[in-house]
């Protein structure tokens, strides 16, 4: 049976400048078999309701600007799986969470940048899961469990995220040794709370947990790791640093 993961993506120069992630990324995809299929849910795919990529060859969109022309030039054409995507629509549905195709969706820079550190030869097929940031942690726990049976199929299952996330208090000229307090105080606070699988406590994190709001000044960085926790078993600490003082770069294993 597959993991499910939750991955710090970063700033989307990771495609060329991976540092720790990249060398931790392809050993944790050498580690695991090989997938049948990948299913991604992106921070970078806010929604009103739950929507699922139904494309057969969705494009690589470069959704950021102000980095270099070489950035641009990155594509990852992996293909679409537009019946996997309907059987997928349908379990969510069963399952009492409404969800709809969407054909035209191409592949955000949170689903192809870990991917492409992963798989590189972008030939498993993948699908997007769409992110309603407003419905809170419990619906991505929901989520996950609905979808956790993929992984006996051979399908893994990624949320991709940050641990950590607030770009306007980041010090740009940083190296990786420099951790900012109120950064590591909330990632530690979240690991102890996964290691003693603390649902509740995790649920309502922007009332217990230190720094939260500073860490997180808008969700949806981080409900990616609620979705891999509901799909997922045994929590495990694939990869842990930050980068620019306070963008955790944490990624997780689940099962």
């Amino acid at each position: 049976m597959l993991p499910s993961l939750f991955i710090s993506h970063g700033s989307p120069m990771l495609a060329l400048e991976p540092g720790a992630s990249g060398p931790a990324l392809a050993k944790l995809a050498a580690d695991i078999p090989r997938p049948n299929a990948i299913v991604v849910v992106s921070a970078h795919w806010e929604s009103q309701r739950l929507l699922l990529t139904a494309g057969e060859h969705p494009q690589t969109w470069h959704d950021f600007g102000g980095f270099p022309a070489e950035l641009y030039a990155v594509q990852y054409p992996a293909p679409g799986a537009p019946k996997l995507a309907e059987e997928i629509a349908q379990q969510l549905n069963d399952a009492g969470l409404s969800a709809q195709l969407d054909t035209q969706r191409p592949f955000d820079h949170g689903a192809w940048v870990p991917l492409s550190l992963m798989y590189p030869q972008a030939d498993i097929p993948v699908l997007q899961l769409s992110l309603p940031s407003r419905l809170g942690p419990e619906l991505q726990t929901r989520v996950g469990r609905a979808l956790a049976n993929l992984r006996t199929q051979g399908i893994l299952l990624i949320g991709s995220g940050s641990i950590t996330h607030n770009l306007g208090e980041l010090n740009w000229r940083a190296g990786p040794d420099v951790i900012t307090p109120w950064a590591k105080t909330f990632r530690d606070w979240v690991v102890e709370k996964l290691e003693a699988d603390d649902e509740e406590a995790l649920h309502h994190y922007r009332q217990l947990a230190p720094n939260a709001v500073r860490n997180h000044p808008t969700e949806e960085h981080l409900l990616p790791l609620f979705f891999a926790r509901g799909a997922g078993g045994t929590f495990t600490i694939e990869h842990s640093g930050f980068t620019y003082g306070a963008l955790g770069m944490d990624i997780y294993r689940f099962g």
